[in-house]
């Protein structure tokens, strides 16, 4: 057993932290990215710990796999397992996952991918999940876990975007770059196209009518911005609508979304939607940087970010109304755009 964890570079292999210990823990800080290729040196871990987080959530593209190889897929797990800043962020607070493409196996890959059996189990291993987990016994890799004593809980809910999603309708990218759509996606013209599929669609109802103060739902796509024509909800618009309706239907109280997948940052909200303003916060770029773009989102507050990052969320429990701070910092932690808004502000 030693041998295998060194092989894996996981001598503290429990990542997440049991009912138990969720129940006790209250979140006062919660970091968060996506995007980083463990081939290339990973800086920025220093200045996640230095900002002293109680999570880290990996939003997808932890590592950039591309392969149906599962012991090609393992090694590229442990490139990252060994590396010197992710193992003290390992050390420092507990970390829980989603994938993306990348991880998953294969460039916007879905439900298609032939390994994806094979590769949530080498997902699981390297972070660590029991095997006792639900998640061991089903297909995908959606997840929820609850922190903290009542008046202060936050529910951390971890969709799957890749696992059952139905194919993309690639158009191909516009000659013309003008202000807007860049990418190759238009809107899926299957009426039965689906994100999630059904049974995690059930799962996330039965999940939004557990009881918590905020609700994290980190979505490895962006839920928001929709029109730069890369992977996101808004290729399935009715996807996207069975989201916000099932946010209306289950009354869910502080819901913010977590995104990742583009190499930028930039906060979004949008109005009319739900009963109070949805947050999608993408962090993505933990040692990835984006060229110059023209890409346009109405929803954007401020300005985007396009060199390395991450993301963090900062919660003051000790008011009568919580408030809520959305941050990106930068490499050396420094925060490059921010927005505070206060818990009753996003609850019906």
């Amino acid at each position: 057993m030693k041998h295998l964890l060194a092989k894996w570079g996981l001598l503290m292999l429990c990542t997440q932290p049991t009912s138990g210990q969720a129940e006790l823990t209250t979140l006062r800080s919660i970091a968060f990215g996506s995007c980083a290729k463990q081939y290339t040196p990973q800086p920025i871990w220093d200045s996640v710990i230095a900002g002293n987080p109680d999570l880290f959530i990996f939003l997808g593209d932890n590592i950039y796999g591309d392969t149906t190889d599962m012991t090609k897929l393992r090694a590229k797990y442990q490139q990252l397992g060994a590396i010197p800043g992710y193992r003290k962020l390992r050390a420092h607070c507990p970390i829980q996952a989603t994938w993306d493409d990348h991880d998953y196996g294969l460039n916007d890959a879905g439900s298609e991918y032939s390994k994806k059996a094979e590769s949530q189990q080498v997902f699981l291993d390297f972070f660590g999940v029991s095997a006792e987990s639900p998640r061991r016994k089903r297909s995908g890799i959606y997840h929820a876990q609850t922190y903290g004593k009542p008046g202060q809980r936050i529910q951390v809910i971890l969709l799957d975007t890749r696992y059952f999603r139905s194919p993309l309708n690639n158009i191909g990218r516009p000659k013309v770059r003008t202000e807007g759509r860049t990418g190759p996606y238009g809107i899926t013209k299957d009426p039965d196209a689906t994100i999630l599929g059904e049974e995690q669609w059930q799962w996330l109802e039965d999940q939004l009518l557990q009881p918590a103060e905020l609700r994290i739902v980190a979505s490895s796509i962006q839920v928001v911005s929709d029109q730069h024509g890369w992977e996101c909800w808004g290729t399935m618009p009715s996807e996207r609508k069975r989201l916000y309706d099932l946010l209306n239907k289950t009354t869910a109280n502080g819901v913010v979304v977590l995104s990742g997948d583009r190499h930028h940052a930039e906060i979004s909200r949008i109005e009319g939607k739900l009963p109070y303003p949805l947050y999608d916060i993408t962090a993505s770029g933990l040692n990835q940087r984006k060229g110059f773009s023209n890409e346009h989102n109405p929803h954007r507050i401020g300005t985007w970010y396009r060199e390395e990052h991450f993301g963090m969320i900062l919660i003051d429990w000790e008011t009568d109304n919580p408030e809520i701070t959305f941050q990106i910092r930068d490499i050396k932690g420094r925060p490059v755009i921010q927005h505070r808004t206060l818990l009753s502000a996003i609850s019906p």
